[in-house]
C-alpha cells in the first residue's frame, strides 16, 4: 500500500493544530487573556487550511476550496498567530485585513477550472489569483512570521542568563538625547548579547538551571520561521517541502507551548478538572 504524503501529512497537520486550538480556548476559558484568544483563532485558521489541503490531496480540488485554502493558508493563519501579544497595538488592522482579503479572495476571478497544483509535487500553488491579490499576502503572512518569530526571539533574550558585551539603557528618566543614543544602540547591542549569551545559557541548560521559557521560545521561534520558509519557496515554484515545513511548524509551536512554564504548571484534561501532571513549584 502506497502512503501519499500529500494527504498525510496535511492530515497530520490539520489534527495536531486542532488539538492545539483546543488547549489555547481552554487556557483562554481560565485565564481570560486577549493573546490567548487570538492564538486560539490563529491555529483554527491553521487547522482549516491544512485540513483544506487534506481534503484536495484525498478527494480531489475544487474552486471553492482552493479559494479557502488561499484565502485561510496564505493570508489569515502567519497574520493572526504573529498578532498575538500586538493585539491591542495592530488588532484593529488585522481585523479589517481580515474582511478585506475575505472579500478580495471570494470575488476575484479565476481561470477555470478555478484552482491549480504543481505538476510535480501535486501541492497547490497561489498563481491562479491575480497579481494585486498575491501582492496582499505578504502584508499577512511575512509581517505575522516576523513578529511571531522575532517576538519569540526576543522573548528567549529576556529570560536567557546574560552576558552583556554592549550595554544600553532604555530608562525614560535619562536625558532625551542619551535615550535616543540608547534607542540606536539597543537592536545592535540585543543581537551581540544575544549571541554572546548562548554559551552562559547552554551552561545553564547542562546544570539544569534554564528558565523553562527559553527552551520553549525557541521552539515557537522555530514554529514561525519554518513555515516561512517553505511557503515562501511555494510562492516561487518549490514546493516539495510545503506540506513538511507546515507540519514541523505546528510540531514546534505546540511543543514550545507545552514546554513553557508559564503556560502549564499542571496539565489536565481541557475543559476538565482531571489533571494528568503537575509541576513542581522552581
Amino acid at each position: 500500500m502506497t502512503v501519499d504524503l500529500n494527504v498525510v501529512l496535511p492530515l497530520a497537520s490539520s489534527l495536531l493544530s486542532f488539538i492545539f486550538f483546543i488547549f489555547l480556548i481552554d487556557q483562554w476559558r481560565e485565564r481570560r487573556r486577549s493573546y490567548q484568544l487570538i492564538w486560539a483563532v490563529g491555529m483554527l485558521w491553521y487547522a482549516l487550511s491544512a485540513g483544506t489541503e487534506f481534503i484536495g490531496g484525498a478527494y480531489g480540488w475544487s474552486g471553492p476550496l482552493y479559494r479557502t485554502w488561499y484565502l485561510i493558508g496564505a493570508v489569515w493563519v502567519a497574520g493572526w498567530l504573529g498578532l498575538g501579544r500586538w493585539v491591542h497595538v495592530a488588532g484593529g488592522v488585522v481585523g479589517v485585513g481580515t474582511l478585506v482579503s475575505g472579500l478580495m479572495v471570494l470575488t476575484a476571478t479565476l481561470a477555470p477550472p478555478g484552482w491549480i497544483v504543481n505538476p510535480d509535487t501535486h501541492i497547490p500553488t497561489g498563481e491562479l489569483f491575480p497579481g494585486y491579490l498575491r501582492l496582499l499576502t505578504p502584508f499577512f503572512n511575512i509581517t505575522g512570521a516576523f513578529a511571531l518569530t522575532l517576538g519569540a526571539l526576543y522573548s528567549t533574550y529576556v529570560f536567557m542568563p546574560k552576558r552583556r558585551m554592549l550595554r544600553y539603557s532604555l530608562d525614560r528618566q535619562q536625558p532625551r538625547s542619551r535615550l535616543v543614543g540608547n534607542l540606536l544602540v539597543a537592536p545592535v547591542a540585543i543581537v551581540v548579547n544575544f549571541l554572546a549569551s548562548i554559551p552562559v545559557a547552554v551552561a545553564a541548560l547542562v546544570r539544569g538551571r534554564l528558565n523553562s521559557r527559553v527552551p520553549a521560545t525557541i521552539l515557537i521561534a522555530l514554529g514561525g520561521l519554518i513555515p516561512a520558509i517553505t511557503s515562501g519557496a511555494n510562492r516561487f515554484g518549490a514546493t516539495s517541502g510545503f506540506f513538511v515545513g507546515e507540519l514541523l511548524g505546528v510540531a514546534f509551536l505546540f511543543t514550545g507551548f507545552l514546554v513553557s512554564i508559564e503556560v502549564f504548571r499542571e496539565i489536565r484534561i481541557p475543559f476538565t478538572h482531571v489533571v494528568i501532571a503537575r509541576r513542581a513549584e522552581a
